[in-house]
């Protein structure tokens, strides 16, 4: 007698889930509601969680809920509306056996898995509900926050299963996409998984909702879906335009998206502007990534941004500027290019955080595709074939092509602005060699005219732990600038700045909170100078789930629930009443995403907002 598999339930199959989303649709249309779960369940007395799985898919549910949910909305429970969740092949004991696919299995035989993510506000929410009822009543798998994550749940591994799960990442953008932390990192894992893969999933789908094309992303963003096309959501009347263009593509009765011709914005990487003085007032800007040059909320530290403005002029120029994650490197940066840029020099901003996991193969590739970009940025043909010689190594070649090629074809300065150059130390053995490299040209430059012309702003965040001979280092000569945090009287010009009339002891209460830290700083007061909260509301809002740093704080959190090492040291960090004194590539790392101060071998917290927050969501870390 052979044995029955365990009974796993029954899910439905499209046509049943087809006519249960219409259904709840048609019911929610009719009584003006949105038919969350929670109203879903008080209509049918069926669990929300239940609901949930029977709508997805994810699991087995018994026939009796399924019956009494189809029951709920007028619906009866026919035998094609539902099969066995065990049986993988679509074989369903209760179901006629060897009929021919019809139109709707076919369609479910080709189940694409979808990430729709979506901030939990309006519009974006009711969009991003419809988008999951329509493709998930043909079949397709849809995962959302919303929906998929339960209490209790581990709210990083989750959103990483989804993105390692999904064929399609549907994106919705709001205006206050420049801010989300959370989002931009999603869209960074979604660019790492699809470098590491073959089939390069999951396909990022960018929908701005309420967002116009013309407005930029921040530096990060504009890297990340650079030449992806990005849809424009404006009113409700765009919904059916937007769910049948989807439908169409994923169903491959049009061609993948592909890469655009050109840009949607300008200078992609880096915004460099024209030089027009701000006007003296403007509406507070809302934080997030790079500070434009014309932003009258950019606070300069004197004496650094003059020097560097100074040195960036001189023949063999090397500046090299080290602080935490947003403490304004990138900002500083393209204030010295668009600087040079101001004297007809050459500029070419490069953020190595943007380059595709692919190009770190191997030092001969890194290589090419370092001159090839540096050409294309200066419009300049490739020419790398005439130039490339094997039996003279990568090194020379590189060289060679600049000393020959690239550098004779300008009749100016050239700058080059190497950002997040951190992404290189990843890479030891290409590391060593490239920043090897740039020492050697820096070198050159001093006695040889044709170097001359190449000046280089190095950014970086951590300390350079790449063994290195001292007479190769890029990293103990010319210009260096170690960025401060803001001080009391930077803090209250800022506020100033957003008609904000402080006093010294009102400065005093924001950096007891958030020191001088530049981002939190400006996180704050945008949002105390549009009066959506007072600054004695900060202290206990702060570390709240709902509050002004809230995707901050979680997205620093999920850096660390990825790495349990500097989980652990930030814990010891939070929790101690004194400094504490780490394994040297812990206080590197910890420094470098700006959650710790270092004192020289010890650290503390950067901010009283981290040591509150960290020593509570940390606590369970043995």
């Amino acid at each position: 007698m052979i044995k029955s598999k365990r009974d796993r339930g029954r899910i439905l199959t499209a046509p049943g889930l087809k006519k249960l989303n219409e259904a709840i649709q048609e019911w929610s249309d009719r009584y003006n509601i949105r038919g969350t779960l929670t109203e879903v369940e008080a209509e049918s007395g069926v669990g929300s969680d239940t609901v949930s799985k029977i709508r997805q898919g994810r699991e087995g549910a018994d026939e009796s809920k399924i019956r009494q949910l189809f029951a709920a909305f007028n619906l009866t429970l026919a035998n094609g509306d539902h099969r066995s969740a065990k049986l993988d092949n679509g074989e369903d004991a209760k179901g006629p056996k060897n009929l021919p696919p019809t139109e709707e299995t076919v369609a479910n035989s080709r189940s694409i898995k979808i990430f729709i993510s979506y901030h939990n506000v309006e519009p974006d929410r009711e969009l991003g509900k419809k988008l999951e009822s329509a493709l998930s009543a043909i079949g397709h798998t849809v995962f959302t926050i919303e929906n998929s994550i339960k209490l209790g749940d581990n709210w990083f591994d989750r959103i990483n299963y989804f993105l390692k799960e999904c064929d399609y990442l549907l994106l919705l953008l709001p205006p206050t996409v420049n801010q989300s932390e959370l989002l931009t990192y999603q869209v960074q894992q979604a660019k790492e998984l699809q470098d590491s893969r073959p089939d390069k999933k999951p396909v990022i789908l960018p929908i701005r909702v309420g967002f116009p094309l013309s407005e930029p992303l921040n530096h990060e963003l504009r890297g990340y879906l650079h030449r992806i096309k990005q849809r424009e959501w404006k009113t409700t009347a765009d919904t059916p335009i937007l769910i049948e263009e989807i439908m169409s593509l994923l169903a491959e009765k049009v061609a993948p998206l592909k890469d655009e011709p050109a840009d949607l914005m300008p200078n992609h990487i880096l915004e460099i502007t024209n030089h027009n003085i701000p006007l003296p007032t403007a509406e507070p800007e809302l934080p997030g990534g790079q500070v434009d040059v014309n932003s009258q909320f950019y606070v300069e530290r004197p004496p650094i941004e003059e020097r560097c403005y100074q040195t960036i002029l001189q023949p063999s120029a090397l500046i090299r500027i080290k602080a935490p994650r947003q403490m304004g490197k990138t900002s500083l940066m393209a204030r010295i290019l668009h600087h040079a840029s101001c004297q007809d020099y050459r500029t070419v901003p490069l953020t190595f955080q943007l380059v595709d996991k692919t190009v770190f193969a191997n030092l001969d590739k890194f290589l090419k595709w370092f001159c090839a970009y540096v050409g294309r940025e200066l419009h300049i043909p490739n020419q790398l074939d005439d130039y490339w010689d094997e039996i003279f190594g990568s090194k020379v070649n590189c060289k060679d092509y600049f000393e020959k090629y690239l550098l004779p074809q300008i009749d100016t300065p050239l700058v080059l602005g190497l950002d997040e150059i951190d992404r290189v130390f990843q890479y030891p053995d290409i590391a060593e060699d490239f920043l090897g490299l740039l020492r050697a040209w820096h070198e050159e430059s001093k006695r040889r005219d044709i170097w001359k012309k190449l000046r280089l702003i190095v950014v970086h965040s951590t300390e350079v732990y790449i063994p290195m001979n001292i007479n190769q280092s890029p990293f103990n000569v010319g210009l260096p600038v170690d960025l401060p945090e803001f001080n009391a009287g930077q803090i209250q010009d800022l506020a100033a700045r957003h008609n904000l009339q402080w006093s010294e002891a009102e400065v005093e209460k924001l950096m007891a909170i958030v020191g001088g830290h530049p981002y939190l700083v400006r996180v704050a007061l945008y949002h105390i100078s549009r009066c959506d909260m007072m600054l004695n509301e900060l202290k206990e809002s702060a570390i709240a789930d709902a509050g002004i740093y809230s995707d901050h704080l979680r997205r620093q959190l999920w850096n660390l629930e990825e790495y349990p090492e500097l989980a652990q040291g930030m814990r010891e960090v939070a929790t101690a009443d004194s400094p504490v004194q780490l394994k040297a590539m812990q206080a590197f790392k910890l420094d470098s995403l700006g959650l710790v101060k270092l004192q020289g071998n010890e650290c503390v917290p950067r901010c009283e907002l981290y040591r509150q927050y960290f020593r509570s969501h940390l606590s369970a870390i043995g």
